[in-house]
């Protein structure tokens, strides 16, 4: 009896060592921006812009000297009642948006279609000055995109999709939205899926390594997705299920009473 409880102990203690040397992870794999003290400095650019897609909604605020020359080229738009009516006297009056449309245009009051897709902010704000130009003098005008969101899925502690209120974002400050990666999350191979001019590409990046931050990967673009790859440990335990590690503890426990019963 007594052989067969310590043959039973042998291998019980041989399968946790094999666990756990299977669920270590190495240091390399978990550290972010491990190489960051040999990274080049290089002057902080805020230069960069996010290019203006299909299916963005903007808004557009046009102002001047003279307010009632402006008025024209700012739309009203009022809420609707619960009965499906417009309610002018009890809605709620919000600034006019504009989709940009497949094409990349947008239709403006009196200056009529625009093609504003693929320009940055800085280069639509510029034509948007020009055609208006014609109409009033000194225009100023204030454009922003009001549904800028990224998508984060996979080994992330609160995936989702966040909007984005700034119109500027980086990879790291979307993951930290989502809570950071889970223990996990694959660090080195994170995938981000980003649509440009009706072309999506698929792009890898490994934040282990601070390189990353020079990458066009850096900011993220409007819609993009960023997938976590779940690393080897997490696949490895769903493939031999949650609940080992219990029925390992229960069967140690009940061999340690055999011991002792039998001893």
């Amino acid at each position: 009896m007594k052989s067969k409880i310590n043959f039973l102990m042998r291998n019980i203690s041989f399968l946790s060592i094999i666990l756990i040397l299977f669920s270590c992870a190495s240091k390399k794999d978990l550290i972010y921006y491990q190489n960051i003290d040999s990274l080049e400095t290089k002057q902080n650019e805020n230069s960069y812009e996010v290019k203006i897609q299909p299916d963005d909604l903007l808004m557009i605020i046009v102002s001047a000297d003279d307010p009632e020359a402006a008025l024209p080229f700012n739309l009203k738009t009022y809420s609707i009642s619960n009965n499906n009516k417009l309610d002018v006297t009890r809605g709620q009056e919000t600034v006019q948006t504009y989709l940009v449309d497949s094409k990349g245009n947008i239709e403006f009051p009196i200056v009529g279609s625009i093609k504003i897709g693929g320009l940055t902010r800085t280069e639509a704000l510029q034509l948007l000055q020009n055609k208006i130009g014609n109409y009033i003098k000194k225009p100023i005008i204030n454009l922003r995109i009001t549904n800028f969101k990224v998508s984060l899925q996979g080994e992330v502690n609160l995936p989702g999709t966040y909007n984005v209120a700034s119109e500027r974002i980086t990879l790291i400050e979307a993951l930290s939205m989502a809570k950071d990666l889970t223990i996990y999350g694959k660090r080195n191979n994170i995938l981000v899926i980003r649509e440009r001019n009706g072309v999506k590409t698929y792009n890898r990046v490994d934040i282990t390594k601070a390189d990353f931050m020079n990458s066009p990967l850096y900011y993220l673009a409007q819609n993009d997705i960023v997938y976590v790859e779940p690393n080897r440990t997490k696949v490895n335990s769903s493939a031999v299920g949650p609940n080992t590690s219990v029925i390992i503890s229960a069967v140690s426990i009940l061999v340690s009473l055999a011991v002792l019963i039998f001893k």
